[in-house]
């Protein structure tokens, strides 16, 4: 249902094309669909969906570059799997349950809010490239042996391409992820991801 939903609005994003105009706004609102899984490792797999709402708004520009904050709630579906056991040891209290329930595969929602800071470098009149940092809060509804239920972090690195055609602005930027409670609850091994999203943004 999610997806029709998100799909409903690209074309209403499309349709906008239509009715907006770029007078140079500060300020655009975009949506993306994005995917990715976790870096190689041994001890667990890590697949995910998501879909972001995105607000940019323009903070300086010089000859060069366009400097931009950029807000972005996101909700992410996941599938992870504990694949080494003794990754649980013998030292954890109900370690035997622990490891049983643990390597069960687990669906994952995590609702995101990152506030991120893109640097802007125009290539050609309608194309540009950048580099993004973001971090926020988040919520993670279902414990696992490397991340306990509840609140954590997400932080990303991007670097991202844009084409623009007419007012509409096409984005597609492969990045990393990673996810952690800073220690704040019992497990924090996080997980850590390589993405791709896909997005469209239209000036307001």
């Amino acid at each position: 249902m999610s997806k029709k939903i998100f799909f409903v609005l690209i074309i209403v994003f499309i349709c906008q094309t239509f009715y907006a105009q770029d007078r140079g706004s500060k300020t655009k609102l975009g949506l993306a669909y994005g995917f990715g899984k976790e870096l190689k490792n041994s001890d667990y797999t890590y697949t995910n969906n998501y879909y972001k709402l995105q607000l940019y708004y323009a903070l300086k520009e010089t000859k060069n570059f366009r400097y931009e904050l950029l807000l972005q709630p996101e909700l992410n579906f996941a599938k992870h799997q504990l694949l080494n056991l003794y990754f649980v040891q013998p030292s954890d209290p109900n370690y035997i349950e622990k490891r049983e329930r643990y390597t069960k595969l687990k669906d994952i929602k995590e609702y995101v809010f990152n506030v991120g800071f893109l640097m802007r470098k125009p290539i050609f009149k309608r194309a540009s490239i950048y580099f993004l940092g973001s971090v926020g809060p988040m919520y993670t509804d279902t414990e696992t042996e490397r991340l306990s239920k509840g609140f954590a972090f997400s932080d990303v690195l991007a670097l991202g391409i844009t084409f623009k055609i007419n007012t509409i602005t096409i984005d597609i930027r492969p990045n990393f992820r990673h996810v952690s409670n800073a220690g704040l609850q019992d497990s924090n091994s996080g997980y850590n991801t390589k993405n791709i999203d896909f997005g469209v943004s239209f000036p307001l």
